[in-house]
C-alpha cells in the first residue's frame, strides 16, 4: 500500500505533469528512427522497408524450373535477377525461403509470361508444412491454395489485398499439370461445385487433381510458364510505423540467446498488430451471419474487426481479430519495444463497444462476439489490459469515459465470489486449457490481482465519475479491499500439501480429486497477485515446486494435458519473479524459448502459440499440426518479464510520472540493458558485474554496478530486486538526472561487506559508451583500486532434463475427429 499513498499525495500533479511532459512519445505518430541507437539493433527482426521483403534464398526446386543463369533469387535482399530470369513451367514447383516470418501481399515481377499460366500460391510459417499445400487457419487439415490468373500480363503482378497471407516464412509457386479450357469455353459454364464464386482460390480438395476428362476440350500444346525475374512481400503489418525498425525499446545483455528472445516477441506482437481491414474473416464462423458460400479451407484477410488503422491481436496468421486474453501479456511487450498504444486502445474499444447489457465483456471481438460468447478469465484480462494501457499511456481522459463500463463489469466477476470466498466460475472458455469453471484457482488469483489494480486505478482519477444516470460513480475501495482478503482466505481450501502447489478446483481436479490437476496457469496466477504475506515461504517453495516440473522443452501445463503453452508459461515467468526467484524466470526463458526459436520446426524470428509436450510443433489444442500459429502474440512474455523484473523498471504512475526500479542479473547474466520511452520521456539501466582490485591487479572485492537515467518531470525510486523490498537499500530519485550505485558482496579478506554505495556520475565511465564493449572499462577507485567489468562470470550449466511424454488417449479424447493417422507418423 506504500506505493498507493505515493500515487495519492502525485495526484494533484499528475494532470500537470501530463499536459507538460516533453520528450516523450505520442503514440499517435510513432518515431521513424529508433530511439536508442546501438549494436543491439542487430537482433531486429523487422524489416527497414516493409514494401518490399524480397526472399533469402531458394528453399526448394521441384519438376519443371530452369534458370537462365544459374542465379539464385534473391541472393542478397532486395536484389533482382538482372542477368537472367526463372522459368516455371507445367508441374513446376519453387519455393523460397525468407529470412524471417513475414506477412503480406504476395506479388511478381514477371519477364514473361506463356499460354494464360495460372499460378498456385502456397504458404507455410514452418518448413514442415512447405510443399503444395496451404498450412491451416481453420478447422481444414490445408487451406486453399491461391490461383493467381496471369494471362498475359508481365511486369508487376500481385496478389488481391483479401488474400494478404498474416504469416509465412515459406512461399510455394507451382504450375499444376490441369485441363487448359478451350477458347470457346468459359469458367462460369462449368458447376458451382469446381468452382469459387471468388476468384483466387482453388476448390479443389487439397489431395485430389481434377481430371482431364472434367472438362469438354483441351488445347493439347498449350505450355503455360511465367519466368520471375523478381519476387517480394509488401508488408502492411504494424501500420503505425512506417519504418518496422524504429523500436522505442532496446534490450541487451551478455546472452545472445535472451536477446534474441526479446526481439522475437517484439516482433511477433508487431506481426500480430495488423490494419483493422485485414482481419481474419473466419469462414465457418462468418456462414452462420452471411450464409456464404465459400468452400472448406477458404480464407480471406479482409474482415474489419476494428475501428481506427491499426490494431493489436492474436496472432499474425490465425485469430487475426482482438482477443482479450492475450492483453495482460502483448500490452507491456508492446510498450516497451514499439509503444504503439494506439493499436491497444482501438483493440480495448472493441471490447468495450460489443459490452453486453448485463455488463459482461466479450469473450472476443469481430467476427466473434455476436452469441453471447463469454469467459469469466478473458473478461477479466480485458480489466487487466484497461490498467496496463492507461498506466503506460497516460491517456486518463479515456480511463475517465471507459470508467463506468469497467465498473459493471468487474460487478459481474465479483458477484460470483460465494460463500467459499472463491470465485465460481460459470463458463467453460478460457484459453482452450480443460477444466475451466466451478471454484477455479486461475480465475479466483486474476480477480485477486484485478481487484488489486482497480484499487490503484481508482487513485488514476482525481475526480469521480459520472454513471450513466449522470450521478458520480464513486469506486468502494473498502469494498474492493475486503474480496481480496477473502478471496487470500478461500484458496487455502485449494492448497496440496504434498505437491507444494494449489489444485485447480474444488471439484474432481482438487488435492483429494479423481482427476487431481495443479495447473501452471492458476498457481502462477497465486503468485503475481500477492495472495501470500511478505513473510510467507510459499511463494519460494511453490516456485521451485514448478520449476522442478519442467522438461528439456520447458514447463508443462498439467491442466490441458499434451500441452508446452508460452501463454501459460509466460504467467509463470512472472510468478518465479514475483516469489524472489529471478533464476528460475531467466532459466525458463533460455529453456523453453530458446526452444521456440532453436526448435525444428519452428521459424528462428517469432514465437509460436504452443507445442506439444515431445517438442512437436503440433499445438494441441486442435487436431490438424499445420494451424498452429508461429506468431502469437501471447508467447512475448520475456519481452516484458526482463524490462519489468529483470532490469526492473516498473511504471508505477500513468505515463509514467512516478516508476520503480529494481535490476536483478540473475546467476545467468554477467551485463545487461536496456529501457524505453513513454509519454514523460525515456528511462534506462545498465547494470554489470565488476570486480574491485587492488593496485596489484589482484581482487579484493566483487559486486554488482547499475546506472540509472530517468526522464525530468518524474520522481521514482531505485532498489536491488534481490533484496527485501522494505528492508533492502532504497534510494528516492528525481528524474532529469543519472545516478550510479554499487553493491559489493564483501569477496575475501579485505573485503567491504555488503554495502551499496553511490557513484559520482563524473567518474563512472559506463554512462556514455554505446558500443557492444560497453561495459568493459576501468574505473579508478581512489586509493582502493580499479574497479573493471568481472571476466570471470561464467554462465552456469542448464540441468539435464528429458522431455516429455505425449497421452495420445487424452489427446484424442480432447479431439472432434480421431489422431489415427497423425499416431502412424502421417503428415500434418
Amino acid at each position: 500500500m506504500g506505493h498507493l499513498r505515493g500515487l495519492l499525495l502525485l495526484l494533484p500533479l499528475l494532470v500537470q505533469a501530463l499536459a507538460d511532459a516533453s520528450g516523450g512519445i505520442d503514440y499517435h505518430k510513432l518515431p521513424f528512427e529508433t530511439v536508442f541507437p546501438g549494436p543491439w539493433e542487430e537482433y531486429i527482426k523487422a524489416p527497414a522497408n516493409k514494401s518490399f521483403i524480397t526472399p533469402k534464398r531458394i528453399y526448394r526446386v521441384d519438376g519443371n524450373v530452369t534458370t537462365t543463369t544459374g542465379h539464385a533469387l534473391a541472393a542478397d535482399d532486395g536484389s533482382v535477377l538482372s542477368e537472367g530470369e526463372i522459368l516455371i513451367g507445367e508441374s513446376g514447383l519453387l519455393t523460397v525461403e525468407f529470412a524471417e516470418n513475414i506477412a503480406g501481399r504476395v506479388c511478381f515481377d514477371l519477364e514473361s509470361s506463356a499460354d494464360e499460366p495460372v499460378v498456385l500460391l502456397s504458404f507455410s510459417e514452418s518448413p514442415f508444412f512447405v510443399g503444395e499445400y496451404t498450412d491451416a487457419t481453420n478447422d481444414e487439415e490445408w487451406d486453399l491454395r491461391l490461383d493467381l490468373h496471369i494471362g498475359n500480363r508481365t511486369g508487376t503482378v500481385c496478389v488481391d489485398p483479401e488474400f494478404n497471407r498474416g504469416g509465412f516464412k515459406y512461399l510455394t509457386a507451382y504450375i499444376d499439370v490441369i485441363p487448359v479450357f478451350d477458347d470457346r469455353i468459359s469458367a462460369s459454364s462449368f458447376d458451382g461445385d469446381s468452382l469459387t464464386e471468388k476468384p483466387g482460390q482453388i476448390v479443389f480438395d487439397a489431395h485430389q487433381e481434377v481430371e482431364p476428362s472434367t472438362f469438354d476440350e483441351r488445347r493439347p500444346y498449350s505450355k503455360p510458364s511465367i519466368g520471375v525475374k523478381q519476387l517480394w512481400v509488401n508488408c502492411t503489418s504494424f501500420p503505425s510505423q512506417s519504418n518496422g525498425r524504429a523500436y522505442s525499446g532496446y534490450f541487451y545483455s551478455s546472452s545472445s540467446l535472451l536477446n534474441r528472445i526479446w526481439y522475437a516477441g517484439a516482433y511477433t506482437l508487431q506481426l500480430s498488430t495488423i490494419n483493422p481491414k485485414e482481419g481474419s474473416a473466419l469462414i465457418p464462423v462468418n456462414r452462420y451471419l452471411d450464409h456464404n458460400n465459400s468452400p472448406p479451407g477458404s480464407w480471406y484477410s479482409n474482415f474489419t474487426v476494428s475501428q481506427g488503422t491499426t490494431v493489436t491481436t492474436d496472432g499474425a496468421k490465425r485469430d487475426r481479430l482482438v482477443w482479450p486474453g492475450d492483453m495482460y501479456i502483448a500490452i507491456p511487450g508492446i510498450a516497451v519495444s514499439t509503444y504503439d498504444m494506439l493499436a491497444v486502445r482501438n483493440a480495448l474499444d472493441v471490447l468495450y463497444s460489443r459490452q453486453y447489457s448485463d455488463g459482461r465483456l466479450p469473450y472476443a471481438g469481430p467476427p466473434l462476439s455476436y452469441h453471447d460468447e463469454f469467459s469469466d478469465t478473458y473478461h477479466l484480462h480485458t480489466l487487466l489490459g484497461t490498467y496496463d494501457y492507461v498506466l503506460y499511456s497516460g491517456d486518463i481522459d479515456w480511463m475517465r469515459q471507459k470508467w463506468p463500463a469497467y465498473l459493471r463489469a468487474l460487478r459481474i466477476s465479483t458477484s460470483k465470489i460465494d460463500s467459499k470466498n472463491l470465485m465460481h466460475v460459470t463458463s467453460t472458455f478460457d484459453w482452450n486449457r480443460h477444466g475451466m469453471g466451478g471454484h477455479n484457482i486461475e480465475a479466483t488469483a486474476i480477480l485477486h490481482e484485478v481487484l488489486g489494480r482497480s484499487i490503484k486505478g481508482a487513485s488514476f482519477l482525481e475526480h469521480g465519475v459520472s454513471g450513466a444516470s449522470g450521478s458520480v460513480e464513486q469506486p468502494n475501495i473498502s469494498l474492493w479491499s475486503s474480496l481480496r482478503q477473502r478471496l487470500q482466505s478461500g484458496i487455502e481450501a485449494l492448497y496440496c500439501q504434498d505437491t507444494r502447489l494449489y489444485s485447480d478446483n474444488l471439484g474432481d481436479r482438487h488435492c483429494s480429486g479423481r482427476d487431481h490437476v495443479d495447473p501452471q496457469d492458476g498457481n502462477s496466477w497465486a503468485l503475481i497477485a500477492g495472495m501470500h504475506g511478505t513473510a510467507s515461504e510459499t511463494p519460494r517453495t511453490m516456485s521451485e515446486a514448478l520449476r522442478s516440473r519442467w522438461t528439456k522443452f520447458g514447463a508443462p501445463a498439467p491442466e490441458f494435458p499434451n500441452v508446452m503453452s508460452p501463454f501459460s508459461s509466460s504467467f509463470e515467468l512472472q510468478g518465479h519473479c514475483a516469489a524472489g526467484n529471478h533464476d528460475a524466470a531467466v532459466e525458463l526463458m533460455l529453456l523453453m524459448w530458446g526452444y521456440l526459436l532453436d526448435g525444428p520446426g519452428f521459424t528462428n524470428s517469432t514465437l509460436a502459440e504452443g507445442f506439444r509436450t515431445d517438442g512437436y510443433v503440433h499445438y494441441p489444442a486442435y487436431p490438424v499440426a499445420s494451424r498452429n500459429s508461429h506468431a502469437h502474440g501471447w508467447a512475448a512474455g520475456p519481452t516484458s518479464t526482463l524490462m519489468n523484473s529483470i532490469l526492473g523498471i516498473e511504471l508505477l504512475a500513468p505515463g509514467g510520472v512516478e516508476w520503480l526500479v529494481r535490476p536483478v542479473l540473475t546467476s545467468w547474466l554477467g551485463w545487461a540493458r536496456g529501457g524505453f520511452a513513454f509519454a514523460n520521456g525515456e528511462i534506462e539501466v545498465k547494470i554489470l558485474r565488476v570486480l574491485l582490485k587492488n593496485g596489484d591487479g589482484e581482487p579484493v572485492n566483487k559486486g554488482t554496478l547499475t546506472v540509472l537515467k530517468a526522464p525530468a518531470g518524474t520522481n521514482g525510486s531505485f532498489g536491488w530486486g534481490d533484496e527485501d523490498e522494505t528492508t533492502g537499500f532504497q534510494a528516492t530519485i528525481s528524474g532529469g538526472e543519472t545516478r550510479s550505485w554499487v553493491r559489493w558482496e564483501g569477496v575475501g579478506e579485505r573485503g567491504l561487506g555488503s554495502t551499496t554505495e553511490e557513484l559520482s556520475v563524473s567518474e563512472v565511465p559506463w554512462i556514455t559508451r554505446d558500443d557492444g564493449e560497453w561495459y568493459d572499462q576501468k574505473m579508478p577507485c581512489g586509493a582502493l583500486g580499479v574497479i573493471s567489468y568481472d571476466h570471470t562470470f561464467r554462465e552456469p550449466e542448464m540441468t539435464e532434463r528429458g522431455p516429455g511424454a505425449v497421452d495420445w488417449e487424452a489427446m484424442e479424447r480432447g479431439y472432434v475427429q480421431p489422431l489415427g493417422w497423425l499416431k502412424e507418423g502421417k503428415p500434418m
